[in-house]
């Protein structure tokens, strides 16, 4: 007997979504991903329908604003979901790495402003979606930060790009490379988002910054957001070189270590990686003494 399939989520235009809620309510566009028993990870569908809800407020121009967030008090997002990502490898990697980019170049083309609303959790790609936001407003119990170094995954659709200008190059390293998190108050403070404010207040607070839009101009805010995004446009190209890089990792040995030790709640063993290609190293170079990089018959002859 077949399985019975998961109830559809109708979102308010009469579509269905299963990932995530889509509405739109007094000119403001809110999409939310419904996936709160991951912390919000999102997988495959759940970027396609991300895509395709925020592509849609572009047949309504009455719609002033849009405002992402996640279902739940307990997390924005976590990132990718690691039972979709373990599958991952060189050959299907550009399956992913397309989405998360199209997600990215959505929100950054988008002629209205895009709200990152942040309550909890906000790591890895689940950060790099609010990174690719207009603005970003968080609660007090938000944590924001970089999992890559710690997971086996590489922050190339975003952080890498956008971090040293938003908080400069030594703190975007520091995130990177140490995994460094950032509670709501500190991420205010070194700008890493507009402002933070008690969990109670966080809905009030990001209708309050919709209300001020929509008495905007959406001709000017269309203008500007186009001559703001001038510059990091000019990143595409290290975009595409990061999705190059991030498709090598997807399925190597060590993203999946990094992968399974989270899931299993242990501590990954990236160190047995280091002295594995420390042995390969000493055997290729102790081959190029002993003239093995050269044919047979060229070689030096052994005493």
């Amino acid at each position: 007997m077949a399985k019975k399939r998961p109830p559809k989520i109708t979102n308010g235009k009469g579509g269905s979504y299963r990932d995530i809620l889509y509405q739109v309510t007094d000119q403001v566009a809110w999409v939310t991903i419904n996936r709160p028993r991951v912390l919000n990870a999102f997988r495959e569908q759940t970027l396609d329908e991300l895509i395709d809800a925020l592509r849609s407020t572009r047949e309504d121009p009455s719609i002033a604003c849009a405002v992402v967030t996640g279902a739940g008090d307990k997390a924005f997002s976590a990132g990718g979901d690691f039972y979709a990502m373990k599958r991952l490898n060189w050959i299907n990697a550009a399956m992913w790495n397309d989405r998360m980019q199209g997600l990215a170049m959505t929100i950054r083309g988008l002629p209205i402003p895009v709200i990152a609303m942040v309550n909890g959790w906000c790591m890895g790609g689940g950060h790099e979606l609010a990174l690719w936001c207009d603005l970003v407003i968080a609660s007090e119990n938000a944590v924001l930060g970089q999992t890559g170094a710690r997971v086996g995954a590489c922050p190339t659709v975003g952080a890498t790009q956008y971090l040293p200008r938003i908080i400069g190059e030594r703190l975007a390293r520091e995130m990177i490379f140490c995994a460094r998190r950032f509670s709501a108050q500190e991420a205010a403070e070194i700008g890493l988002i507009n402002k933070c404010v008690p969990q109670s207040d966080l809905r009030r607070e990001t209708l309050a910054w919709c209300e001020t839009i929509k008495g905007h101009s959406p001709q000017t805010l269309r203008m500007t957001k186009k001559s703001l995004n001038f510059e990091s446009d000019l990143l595409y190209a290290s975009w595409q070189h990061g999705m190059e890089l991030l498709a090598h990792v997807w399925g190597s040995a060590e993203s999946l270590e990094g992968m399974n030790a989270f899931l299993q709640g242990r501590k990954p063993d990236f160190q047995k990686f280091r002295m594995r290609n420390k042995r390969e190293l000493e055997e290729y170079l102790d081959g190029c003494a002993r003239d093995l990089n050269a044919s047979p018959s060229m070689r030096r002859k052994s005493k």
